[in-house]
C-alpha cells in the first residue's frame, strides 16, 4: 500500500482495542483519522511522525470507543467532523454517560460539521472515497471504501470471522445481514477492510469462512445473530 495514493496506519486506541485509522493521500501528504475513539497524544505523535498533516475526522458510528473524544480532538486539532449518518445522533447526544461507563475522560457529544448520507464522498488530500451507508449494528452506521485501493474501512459491521452486534438499541440483525450482502459484498472480494476491532481481512475470506455470513451459512439459512463478540 506504500506505494499507491494513499497509505493508512491503524491504530488501536481505548481500552476496547478499537482500531483508528490514520488515513493519508502520500501526494499531498495530508490525512484524516477515522474512529480516534481515544488516546489523543499517541495518535498524534503517530500522525507526526509519518509527517501527516491531519485534515479532518471521519466517524463511522456513534459508540463511544470510536468517537467518544472526538470533540476534544476536532477543537484541538481545529479541523472539521464528517459523519456519521444523522441516524446515530441519538448515541452521540449520550456520549458524556458512554464515556463515563468507558472510562473515556472528556469524552462528549458533538455536532458533525457534516452529516453522511448514502452515496456521499468524503475527500483526504486528492483521494476520494465512497461513503456507503451500512446500518444494523447502529441506525447511522457508515463505511469509508477507497476503490482504487480496493480498501475498505468497515467499523463494527463486519469482523474478521464475526459481525457487529445489534443488540444494542436500534439494532437490527437483518438489517446488518442486508447491508453486508447488498453493500459491501458487490464492492469485490478482493477488498481488503479494517474492522472496528481485531485484524483485517477480505470479503472473499468473509464470504467463504466467516460464520455469520458465509455463502454456505445464508444459503442454507444458518447465519446466526451475534450478540457477544466485538463492537
Amino acid at each position: 500500500m506504500t506505494e499507491l495514493a494513499l497509505n493508512a496506519v491503524i491504530v488501536p486506541v481505548t481500552a476496547y482495542q478499537q482500531n483508528c485509522t490514520l488515513l493519508w493521500c502520500t501526494k499531498t501528504m495530508r490525512g484524516a483519522f477515522v474512529d480516534p475513539g481515544g488516546d489523543l497524544d499517541r495518535l498524534k505523535a503517530v500522525a507526526a511522525d509519518k509527517g501527516v498533516t491531519i485534515e479532518k475526522i471521519l466517524v463511522t458510528h456513534g459508540h463511544g470507543d470510536h468517537c467518544g473524544l472526538v470533540a476534544l480532538l476536532a477543537e484541538q486539532l481545529n479541523v472539521p467532523i464528517e459523519g456519521p449518518h444523522r441516524d446515530d445522533a441519538f448515541w452521540i447526544d449520550k456520549l458524556e454517560d458512554a464515556g463515563a461507563r468507558m472510562g473515556l475522560v472528556g469524552a462528549r457529544p458533538f455536532t458533525p460539521d457534516r452529516w453522511l448520507e448514502q452515496g456521499d464522498t468524503v475527500t483526504v488530500g486528492d483521494l476520494t472515497l465512497d461513503v456507503i451507508h451500512c446500518p444494523g449494528h447502529t441506525p447511522g452506521h457508515v463505511v469509508f471504501h477507497h476503490k482504487e485501493t480496493h480498501l475498505a474501512l468497515v467499523g463494527d459491521v463486519l469482523f474478521q470471522g464475526s459481525i457487529g452486534r445489534t443488540d444494542f438499541p436500534k439494532g437490527n440483525y437483518d438489517q446488518l445481514i442486508r447491508s453486508i450482502t447488498e453493500r459491501l459484498w458487490p464492492l469485490g472480494g478482493e477488498t481488503q477492510f479494517v474492522p472496528g476491532h481485531g485484524p483485517m481481512s477480505t470479503f472473499k475470506r468473509e464470504r467463504q469462512m466467516n460464520p455469520y455470513v458465509c455463502d454456505l451459512a445464508l444459503g442454507t439459512g444458518t447465519g446466526r445473530e451475534n450478540t457477544s463478540g466485538p463492537g
